[in-house]
């Protein structure tokens, strides 16, 4: 039996916990492929206080630099209490939001968000001028190393922190532009009247919860103009979407982006439901309402509980202060505002009454087939060959690691098999394919039942309806790197296209990248993934070197297998052009053929006679 004595017994600093568990502090770690990757949460952690003082009325300008690994964070605010700087970045539990003098509705209440980011940074800045004084310091790995006080200083009053993500907790990190700019857009769609300029970019907006609706949904799109509507301590913007049939949610939180949804969203979607039932006068479906709903909320709580740090899910059903729970507010301000506006726009309300009618209809088409479906996957799930399932779920918010629950779908056995067998059993689950799937481009939802890949899909993944219970974060498509494997993966995101788009929207898509080539010798050993690092490869390799050609995932070992798809993996994440429509995006390529596609198709295509060539120039 092993020991158990007063040795065992340890006590970490700050620090070394964090840096020992930060995923209690930012969720997953990643390497910036996806949006919830722990660098864009060091980034939002730093940005979230210098949105609090804006919101206190102080500072209307942000300004983010991000270059390669380092990242600037500057606001015009009040400014750290200068005789605070070093406390209030390196000491827990310690920051200006417990006293709600201060900070009313504040996002960060935990006194953690920049001691994390400090604790996970190779470098760490922090610079508060207030008075025309000026007061920094400097740390590594969360270690004071510098500190820095100017008693007459001409610099503009606020905060700047700077800080580089540490390399040994990111591993081969990269920030996307993207994604931080989807961060920023939010935060002014939340924060009308504040200007947040990245690298040199500005991003403003008037009109708020309107502005992101219209960022999401092309114009051509939306069944009418968006509703847009707004109350003390509550926003919401509303629209139905010609191309989608599921729902789709943006919900937010005194500013934070609840990807998870939580009480506010759930009384949100009963609030809908309640509202046009009795404007109507009938006891519609829930499902019928809510069909191709594409929508946003705005909540402001005293003192939000969240179920995480990473601050995902809502926890709370109390509003604070003079109003009743988070449940009945959101209820009772969407009957009256909706109603209303309803009475005062009839057109909107036809609008909306077809759209529910027509959904209804399709519903009592497909019930008998669904029912049929239903039944089949229920069988299948007891010997569901297709589905490798893994043991922790996003779902599951309540586990450290649910934010990397991830589904790889493969086609093939040999593909599958090496995927299952390198794979993580508690997060990585895998579905496998027979052959390539139908082509759903201008297909009804009916063939989701009917297709039985496609109804076991959709069940193992559990958004049916709603969004709400998917049960994987990362849904990977993992498929050769040659012809018919590009043409399985467009099939593939036609399907996810067609019949549920907000979970590309949501971010949630991506290809699996496996490595072309394989490089090495008797000692070293690379795999590349583009013809780049394959030549970067070879001027490593001394003597001659052997070049291997992956063709096919089922050619790669289990042995080998297990490199591509654990810390070191690479995804390209699936986004889609908001100036593109859905349907001219299918219709493109997946519609008939064209000339502009076949020209398109021309103008990209790499013949793999040229490739081995180029391989064999290398060698010689």
């Amino acid at each position: 039996m092993t020991s158990y004595t007063e040795d065992n017994i340890k006590s970490l600093d700050w620090k070394a916990h964090i840096r020992m568990r930060p995923g209690m502090y930012i969720g997953k770690l990643g390497d910036g492929s996806s949006a919830d990757d722990g660098i864009y949460i060091l980034l939002k952690e730093v940005l979230d206080n210098s949105i609090d003082e804006f919101v206190m009325g102080s500072g209307r300008t942000i300004e983010v630099s991000v270059h390669n690994s380092r990242v600037i964070v500057r606001d015009y605010g009040r400014g750290i209490p200068l005789g605070k700087v070093v406390d209030v970045v390196s000491k827990m539990n310690t920051g200006g939001k417990y006293d709600t003098k201060a900070f009313k509705k504040s996002v960060g209440l935990n006194g953690v968000g920049t001691k994390a980011v400090n604790a996970l940074s190779s470098f760490f800045r922090v610079e508060s001028t207030r008075d025309n004084k000026s007061v920094s310091a400097e740390f590594e790995q969360g270690e004071l190393k510098d500190t820095e006080s100017l008693d007459d200083t001409s610099r503009r009053r606020g905060t700047k922190v700077t800080f580089t993500p540490d390399p040994e907790i990111f591993k081969k990190f990269n920030y996307r532009k993207e994604y931080i700019e989807k961060m920023l857009k939010n935060y002014v769609y939340l924060n009308p009247g504040l200007t947040i300029i990245f690298n040199g970019e500005k991003f403003y907006s008037e009109d708020g919860l309107k502005d992101l609706l219209g960022d999401r949904i092309a114009e051509k799109d939306q069944l009418f103009p968006i509703i847009h509507l707004k109350g003390e301590d509550i926003e919401v913007a509303l629209t139905f979407s010609k191309a989608q049939y599921s729902e789709e949610y943006h919900s937010f939180v005194n500013g934070q982006h609840t990807t998870q949804g939580g009480t506010h969203q759930s009384a949100f979607r009963e609030a809908i439901v309640k509202t046009i039932r009795e404007f109507y006068g009938k006891n519609f479906e829930p499902s019928d309402v809510r069909k191709s709903i594409v929508s946003a909320i705005s909540i402001k709580v005293m003192e939000p509980i969240f179920e995480s740090q990473t601050k995902t899910k809502l926890g709370s059903t109390e509003m604070g202060g003079k109003f009743p729970t988070v449940r009945t507010y959101v209820v009772d301000f969407v009957k009256t505002k909706l109603d209303n506006y309803l009475h005062r726009n009839t057109d909107v309300a036809d609008n909306i009454h077809r759209k529910i009618l027509q959904a209804e209809k399709e519903r009592k088409d497909l019930s008998g087939i669904r029912k049929l479906a239903k039944e089949r996957a229920k069988k299948a799930s007891l010997h569901n060959k297709k589905l490798r399932d893994c043991r922790v779920h996003l779902t599951d918010t309540k586990k450290e690691n649910y934010l990397d629950s991830t589904l790889f779908i493969t086609e093939g056995d040999s593909a599958s098999g090496s995927i299952t067998k390198s794979r993580n059993v508690n997060t990585q689950a895998v579905f496998s394919l027979r052959g390539k799937p139908l082509n759903s481009y201008g297909l009804s939802k009916k063939i989701v039942y009917e297709n039985e890949e496609f109804n076991l899909l959709q069940a193992a993944l559990d958004i049916e309806d709603t969004l709400e219970d998917l049960r994987y974060n990362n849904i990977v498509i993992a498929t050769d790197a040659d012809v018919d494997g590009m043409h399985i993966r467009l099939l593939i995101i036609t399907f996810f296209l067609q019949f549920f788009p907000e979970l590309i929207k949501r971010g949630h898509l991506y290809i699996l990248q496996t490595p072309l080539f394989r490089v090495r010798d008797k000692k070293q050993t690379f795999y590349c993934y583009s013809e780049q690092e394959r030549k970067d490869a070879l001027k490593k390799i001394k003597g001659k070197p052997e070049i291997t050609r992956f063709k096919g995932l089922g050619e790669i070992s289990p042995d080998e297998f297990v490199n591509f798809i654990g810390e070191d993996i690479r995804l390209d994440p699936v986004m889609l052009d908001r100036d593109q429509s859905i349907e001219e995006l299918l219709k493109f390529y997946m519609g008939k053929n064209t000339p502009q596609r076949q020209d398109f198709i021309i103008d990209n295509l790499k013949v793999e006679v040229d490739l081995a060539e180029e391989l064999q120039d290398e060698i010689n």
